[in-house]
């Protein structure tokens, strides 16, 4: 793609300009903006080498350019290894918004992202992802087909449920490492966040008997789920220090980490938020402490999963992401008896696994996917 005639013919035309960055171990990474919708935006393409680059689209306030380009980097390629794992037949890609969600979230600017999207014609799918939802993908569908996650007559609507499912099972491969048993019943959930996938996740838990502890930034959130499900409720700065087997951080990332790590009283981390290891140290860190660690681009691949199924010809059928979602169960057992027989940590282990298949191209898409929202 020439970038430099790209950008003269968008500014021309729309006022949109694509600016690529150099950064390397990314194919492709973008800067988007366009002055008068007030866009400001960063597409990163991790890998297409399994297929088109698939990640959600984060909409959110970062406080510099480069907290945003840093965590979107961060997304792209945990979505690669999530791709690869899951044997989707996609790549990983991610896109953030600099914009706050509640105030910034215009039409105008929507469309100006979608412009973005389409000129990559397919190379980047999208689908929604924290402070975006499905409404705002039918205001981008106006503008590119390249979407997946959304509400129309052949597709599955938000992939919230799927996500947790996959949580769920993940939560049962780790019970049965800790304690030879993937019953749930009894066992201490500790979770952090209760947003869609948590409060999907607290539901599952609920009717199989865990006992649940919940944190959330959103008293009232905390209030109505305390009252629904009958779980306990503790302040967001305790959360580190519930004894329990399972901590399940179900929020933003980065909050595994050096100082964390030496308070956390868990018997295992299993959750569904994306890079919950700062770095990758501290995944070397929890198995020093005898925390088994679900690695989070493994446990949480159900919704990649579940929209990846949108783009076959058929159309979308839910049972095939459900029972294919199944395989998140096996995917960690294999990945824990990796780390134990080299000695490495259970990041390391998925690591190492999402980078032979991608380099070794196991699970390659065979055919272009069939975007029924076109």
């Amino acid at each position: 793609m020439n970038t430099q005639l790209m950008e003269k013919k968008e500014v021309k035309k729309t006022g949109l300009v694509l600016e690529t960055l150099p950064v390397p171990g990314y194919e492709k990474v973008i800067k988007v903006t366009h002055v008068k919708a007030k866009l400001q935006a960063i597409i990163a393409i991790h890998s297409t080498a399994l297929g088109n680059a698939l990640g959600g689209t984060r909409i959110y306030p970062y406080s510099s350019f480069d907290q945003a380009l840093t965590d979107v980097l961060r997304l792209a390629k945990g979505m690669s290894y999530k791709s690869a794992i899951a044997e989707t037949g996609f790549g990983g890609g991610k896109a953030v918004i600099i914009a706050n969600p509640k105030i910034d979230k215009t039409e105008e600017l929507l469309l100006a992202y979608a412009e973005a999207v389409d000129s990559l014609n397919g190379e980047f799918i999208t689908a929604e992802d924290s402070g975006s939802e499905e409404k705002d993908f039918a205001i981008i569908n106006k503008k590119t087909k390249y979407l997946v996650g959304f509400s129309h007559e052949k597709s599955s609507g938000s992939p919230s449920r799927f996500t947790a499912w996959g949580i769920y099972c993940g939560i049962q491969a780790v019970l049965q490492k800790l304690h030879g048993s993937n019953s749930v019943q009894d066992r201490k959930i500790v979770i952090q966040g209760a947003g869609n996938v948590g409060e999907l996740l607290i539901e599952f838990l609920f009717w199989q008997g865990a006992d649940i502890t919940i944190t959330d930034i959103n008293v009232d959130t905390m209030k109505r789920i305390a009252k629904k499900y009958g779980v306990k409720t503790i302040a967001p700065e305790e959360i580190y220090h519930q004894e329990c087997d399972i901590f399940s951080p179900c929020g933003f990332g980065g909050i595994i980490n050096r100082n964390t790590i030496p308070i956390l009283r868990c018997k295992a981390v299993a959750g569904s938020a994306n890079n919950q290891l700062l770095t990758d140290e501290d995944g070397e860190s929890l198995k020093q402490r005898k925390i088994l660690y679900a690695p989070d681009f493994v446990i949480n691949g159900g919704g990649l999963i579940n929209v990846s199924q949108e783009v076959a010809i058929e159309g979308y059928h839910p049972k095939i992401p459900r029972e294919k979602s199944l395989n998140i169960y096996q995917s960690l057992l294999t990945i824990f008896e990796e780390s134990d027989k080299s000695n490495i940590s259970t990041h390391q282990a998925a690591v190492s696994l999402a980078q032979y298949r991608i380099k070794a191209g196991i699970g390659k898409r065979l055919g272009n996917p069939h975007f029924h929202c076109a």
